[in-house]
């Protein structure tokens, strides 16, 4: 009997079930957002959350205990770093689940797990892109270089005013050539009239 049962066993053994939601806590960290089965995602939630609140107290006790949970110290390194950081002032619910349908070979219901504060289309905080452009080789902006143009580069556009007024030159060669393979032809029926 389930009796007093009070988490899903997932259809695994305590170490293999464990493993799994450390892996899959390391790579929600990692990446904000994983897809996975509703029941996994749920119980993602009961793992991880309590580990987003231990990040929140930065200190040597509460790296370890995460440590001990995640296994992976880059993992443990982003959550205290970045995550805690961006979470400081928000009192629980760090995940949200969204449900995306079922899987086509089993038909199991899917969804997508992800860090709340990380997903600016729900949160309204989208970050303000920068206008200026870099240009190609990484240099300064194509705004700053606008501006004030430098002697060197007023000096590249006669070149290439050069360049372009040969282009039409070499265009020119080559239409000369069909001119020269018609007066060919012409010899050529010229001689097989004679012949005949």
């Amino acid at each position: 009997m389930r009796h007093g049962k009070k988490f899903n066993h997932l259809g695994r053994t305590a170490p293999h079930r464990k493993a799994m939601l450390s892996n899959m806590a390391c790579s929600l960290i990692e990446h904000k957002r994983i897809e996975t089965t509703a029941a996994k995602a749920r119980e993602l939630r009961k793992f991880i959350e309590p580990l987003i609140t231990k990040s929140k107290n930065d200190t040597t006790h509460s790296r370890r205990i995460v440590f001990s949970y995640l296994k992976n110290k880059h993992a443990v390194t982003e959550l205290f770093r970045d995550v805690a950081v961006k979470v400081g002032d928000r009192p629980g619910g760090y995940t949200r689940i969204i449900k995306l349908g079922t899987r086509l070979g089993d038909n199991a219901q899917m969804a997508m797990i992800e860090l709340v504060d990380y997903n600016e289309m729900y949160t309204g905080k989208e970050e303000e892109k920068k206008t200026t452009r870099r240009s190609r080789r990484g240099g300064k902006s194509s705004a700053s270089t606008d501006a004030a143009e430098t002697p060197a580069a007023q000096a590249e556009t006669p070149k290439k005013e050069a360049k372009e007024d040969k282009a039409p030159k070499a265009e020119a060669a080559p239409k000369k050539k069909p001119a020269a393979k018609k007066a060919d032809e012409t010899k050529d029926d010229q001689s097989a009239d004679d012949n005949a």
